[in-house]
């Protein structure tokens, strides 16, 4: 069995929730997070900087022999992921692709509301994959600037991410479901919930982890006899920032961090 390990990077916390999705589905496989807080917020950048960024987040991680990379952000994706997939030679996996597949097999929805960085939002992603492959299927954006640096501080609970969800959803339609497009807004899916009722919200980062456990199963990468949980590691690009108190909320655990430059 292939005993890899995953590479996945993210602006900042927000791929930790694609994270722990995936050690609960795969709790034996060992990941290498990269967060490039540095640069967060990715959302308000030019395409081509998303690129430039991605790429050398991707060759960093290639450094640990990674056997897959998990592109664990909205705006990364959305802008970088064909470019990238196009340069290296492992599966490099978004968060869009696995999710629109997900709505079309299981679910009959017409109308499907998105939230998501400015930059994801603009790139109009999301709408032209549901659309090229579910029929008749309504589609609404929002770009939502303000979460994911709120997310970042923790304001995910407080009266300010309550005022903030209910402006930013204010305006949207009668819903089938919401797309989280953005991998820091599930820490405010239960104010979501509680704004959007009757609502299917849906979290990418589970998504992510059916997709990879089927993916690496039907390829024999899954390493299964040696039933043992590994160390994982996580890399910072800049540890001037509130990323450990958020992290240990979000993964009910005390994380340990390294810097790196890259």
């Amino acid at each position: 069995m292939e005993d890899r390990p995953i590479g996945m990077f993210d602006s900042g916390v927000g791929g930790l929730t694609v994270y722990k999705e995936i050690k609960e589905k795969l709790p034996y496989e060992k990941i290498i997070y990269l967060g490039d807080t540095k640069e967060f917020p990715y959302g308000s950048k030019s395409k081509q900087s998303i690129i430039d960024l991605s790429k050398k987040n991707i060759e960093y991680l290639l450094r640990f022999n990674v056997k897959a990379i998990i592109i664990a952000c909205g705006t990364a994706t959305s802008q970088a992921l064909d470019e990238v997939k196009s340069m290296y030679d492992i599966p490099i996996i978004g968060i869009i692709e696995p999710t629109v597949n997900y709505i079309k097999e299981n679910k009959k929805y017409k109308d499907i509301g998105i939230i998501a960085t400015r930059g994801t939002i603009r790139s109009n992603t999301w709408e032209k994959e549901l659309k090229s492959k579910i029929q008749d299927i309504k589609v609404y954006n929002k770009e939502c600037p303000l979460l994911a640096p709120m997310a970042e501080e923790g304001w995910t609970q407080n009266e300010i991410a309550t005022l903030t969800i209910k402006e930013y959803l204010k305006d949207f339609p009668k819903l089938d479901a919401l797309i989280l497009g953005c991998t820091h807004y599930p820490l405010f899916e239960n104010t979501i919930k509680k704004e959007l009722k009757n609502v299917e919200i849906i979290n990418t980062g589970k998504i992510i982890a059916d997709f990879l456990s089927k993916n690496l199963c039907s390829n024999k990468n899954i390493k299964k006899e040696e039933q043992v949980k590994k160390i994982d590691e996580i890399y910072l690009t800049d540890t001037e920032c509130n990323f450990v108190n958020v992290a240990n909320n979000i993964l009910n655990s005390k994380v340990n961090i390294k810097h790196v430059k890259i």
